[in-house]
């Protein structure tokens, strides 16, 4: 069996950075089942936020996030988000990160819901690609300090005693199983949006950490909270494409099918309010006039500001015969964040000794109930660093998450089978997502997606090969998501109720998973 320091699965920012820094401390073997390349982090448009502006402050920054969460945000973690993130933006200038400038500086943009303009982005709309392109080859560069194992699945986390000792993977190419040893163990598998219909998220992300981890004994929590973005491009015969929060940031309004600019009505901000709630609106206005898409425009924009600005946007809809300088964009919402996860404290272990999450996978409690613009690759940097920190004894906390006497625990349980349930599969999975525990829920479709998830694990074999894997990983993540918006009977952030549309203090608590 091979023997490793540390063992980091999942080759997102999180994943990359986390191995970059490792290597000083020991040998590290990075899994990841696709290509290093092949992760949520390559999609993300937008950018990265952190107080580095003339006009902003890590205290600013912190207020913002708080309001973003609704109530639910760990105002500790925030603070430490918000306080280190400067310092984390350095290190990737450090790792040639190449950010836009503007006469000689960093230059920021705004996203909703910030209060300043603080999100950093490179190649314009391409922040995600450049910072994975950048650490994935000095990765590769390291002369063999990191090994990479691209086409491995991770199948199971082995713990003896509470303790991690290491991890079983799934050669993809020849459905063999091969074990590894570890002292560490950091989860950084990125999402689960292929939960549902029409996401922003690449097909590998199928909610594969969250399900090791809840199978080895670790606590989830918050996974009711998923952020369903606004505006995703919606064309016939097109996939979901994400179009970035900061084209709203650099002036986009939104219009509905009779040209009405419509966010006004709905919220102060107007273009800029929390995403959650230009969600529900687009799909208000999709309702009252019987369409599948609302339009962003930017048709009153210089043209060289959308071409410069939104290179990456503007070329793929050119592609598909849309000149976004001249017509609107369609555009509908599409899930994209996964805002829950494994549990972990401020240096990012969970209740397992040796298990340690980063990244959209971790619940770090940053987000809350809703996450704010442009903090998810914040998040993983920032989490990723104390990780490494702390395998190097450098805090003397307690080492595992505090119980919060206010949180709901519970676990999954048997459910009656539900009549005429479809067969299991991806597209009927994704479907009842959609349809029963999407951006509007209620406890009628809740109650029968439960159910079907329910029966279909207990009717799945074991799983032998990757898509069969997969596609276990997203009933488990499944289920976990639609019992825990069962059970919050009220409306807060990211989750919607149209049975209990108010937000309610006995609910400002969290609930969390356990096996």
């Amino acid at each position: 069996m091979k023997q490793y320091d540390y063992i980091i699965v999942g080759s997102g920012i999180g994943g990359l950075y986390t191995a970059l820094l490792a290597r000083e401390n020991g040998n590290v073997l990075v899994i990841t089942k696709g290509s290093i390349e092949d992760c949520n982090t390559r999609y993300a448009q937008g950018g990265i936020a952190a107080a580095i502006g003339k006009d902003d402050s890590p205290q600013l920054h912190l207020e913002d996030t708080l309001n973003a969460g609704c109530g639910l945000s760990d105002e500790e973690a925030v603070r430490i988000l918000a306080e280190e993130a400067p310092a984390r933006i350095a290190d990737l200038v450090n790792f040639r990160v190449p950010f836009d400038t503007l006469d000689g500086e960093i230059a920021l943009t705004l996203e909703a819901a910030h209060s300043v303009s603080r999100v950093l982005h490179a190649g314009g709309d391409a922040t995600g690609e450049y910072i994975e392109g950048a650490l994935s080859k000095e990765v590769r560069s390291t002369g063999g300090r990191i090994t990479v194992l691209e086409n491995f699945l991770a199948t199971e986390i082995m713990v003896e005693k509470g303790k991690v000792t290491g991890i079983r993977a799934l050669d993809c190419r020849t459905d063999t199983t091969e074990e590894f040893e570890c002292r560490h163990l950091i989860l950084a598998t990125g999402g689960a949006g292929q939960l549902f219909k029409y996401n922003t998220n690449p097909n590998v992300a199928t909610g594969d950490g969250v399900a090791l981890a809840f199978n080895a004994g670790a606590e989830i929590t918050d996974m009711e909270f998923f952020q369903f973005h606004p505006t995703a491009l919606r064309m016939p015969g097109v996939p979901p494409f994400l179009i970035s929060e900061a084209v709203r940031g650099e002036g986009g309004l939104l219009r509905n099918a009779r040209g009405y600019h419509f966010m006004p009505d709905y919220h102060e901000k107007g273009d800029l309010a929390p995403r959650d709630i230009v969600a529900r609106s687009i799909l208000n206005e999709m309702k009252k006039s019987g369409t599948d898409r609302v339009y962003l425009d930017v048709t009153h924009l210089p043209p060289h500001l959308i071409t410069t600005r939104f290179p990456h946007i503007y070329r793929f809809c050119l592609d598909r015969g849309l000149d976004i300088t001249r017509n609107q964009i369609p555009v509908a919402p599409a899930a994209h964040y996964a805002i829950g996860g494994v549990w972990t404290n401020s240096w990012g272990e969970t209740n397992i000794v040796g298990l340690f999450a980063t990244g959209e996978v971790a619940c770090t409690g940053v987000h809350g109930a809703n996450r704010l613009a442009s903090n998810s690759l914040l998040e993983a940097i920032v989490f990723s660093k104390r990780i490494v920190e702390r395998t190097k004894g450098k805090s003397k906390d307690k080492t595992v998450p505090a119980a919060r006497s206010k949180d709901v625990y519970s676990s999954l349980g048997q459910r009656p089978v539900p009549k005429g349930i479809p067969a299991p599969g991806l597209a009927a999975l994704q479907q009842l997502l959609w349809d029963k525990a999407g951006i509007i829920r209620d406890k009628d479709g809740l109650n029968q997606a439960a159910g079907i998830l329910a029966a279909w694990q207990n009717s799945l074999p074991s799983p032998t090969d990757q898509p069969s894997y997969e596609l276990s990983n997203l009933v488990l993540t499944g289920r976990l998501l639609t019992e825990a918006a069962f059970i919050r009977e009220e409306s807060r952030g990211a989750h919607f109720r149209s049975d209990f549309p108010q937000t309610l203090p006995k609910w400002q608590c969290h609930i969390v998973w356990r096996k």
